[in-house]
């Protein structure tokens, strides 16, 4: 006779493998923040470095204008 199916047992593993989906997610977007923090691979600057060249411009336009 077949057994009755165990319907907790079925829903842990579920559970157990979309957790672990989610961690190697996690770990992949961690892993590509690593490596764009190390060094830029795509060519484009970051935020950062263009608030910092926009700052620049300006000072250096503000300078020129005066």
């Amino acid at each position: 006779m077949a057994f009755k199916p165990n319907y907790n047992q079925q829903r842990a593993e579920r559970n157990r493998a979309k957790e672990q989906k989610k961690q190697e997610k996690l770990q992949r977007r961690e892993e590509g923040a690593a490596a764009r923090r190390a060094g830029d691979p795509d060519g484009t600057e970051t935020q950062d470095d263009a608030l910092t060249t926009d700052s620049d411009a300006e000072t250096k336009t503000d300078t020129n204008n005066a």
